[in-house]
């Protein structure tokens, strides 16, 4: 799963702990808090999707997302606080008989949309893994040691007080030799 999974299964618990708190406390914030949460959600899954290549699930999605847009914008309308001109457009009364099943599936398809971008970005591929070939093992590269180059010398002519070579206080490093493994009786 890349980043926007991850992101995805983040926001989504946080949104479920802003809901609760939302229902709890009754404050406007954590409202939005919580539809901005819900938001990073769906975007998050929604990349994960596309990355993943299931452009069914992107299909769906946006058939979902079409249908929840749609319905609300008709309960608004039979409340009639969509495309309205009026200015006490707020303060008029309005039958809401029938207002209540577009309510209801507006919350059905976003909840519905939700849930498909969501198990669509998080759930593994089944079908991939049975058709992809197995893996084999890399065998780790032999090292050869590196090739000495000789020390070199100092041509200024002066030499250290101790008498020693500038380059003879350095460790001299040796190429290691494979260690033989004790036999078993």
């Amino acid at each position: 799963m890349g980043n926007s999974g991850k992101l995805a299964v983040v926001a989504a618990f946080v949104s479920l702990g802003l809901l609760a708190l939302a229902a709890t406390l009754l404050e406007e914030v954590l409202l939005y808090l919580f539809l901005a949460a819900v938001a990073v959600c769906y975007l998050a899954s929604m990349v994960q999707v596309f990355n993943r290549r299931r452009y069914v699930i992107v299909f769906l999605g946006a058939a979902g997302t079409s249908l929840f847009i749609g319905f609300t914008i008709a309960f608004l309308r039979i409340w009639g606080l969509a495309f309205r001109q009026d200015g006490d457009a707020m303060g008029s009364a309005v039958s809401s008989t029938d207002s209540d099943i577009y309510f209801y599936l507006a919350a059905l398809a976003g909840c519905g949309t939700l849930a498909l971008m969501f198990l669509g970005a998080v759930l593994p591929s089944f079908g991939s893994r049975a058709a992809a070939a197995p893996k084999r093992a890399v065998p780790a590269a032999k090292r050869t040691p590196a090739a000495r180059k000789p020390a070199a010398r100092s041509t200024s002519g002066k030499s250290t007080t101790s008498g020693k070579s500038p380059t003879s206080s350095r460790p001299t490093n040796r190429p290691a030799t494979p260690r033989k493994t004790a036999s078993k009786r």
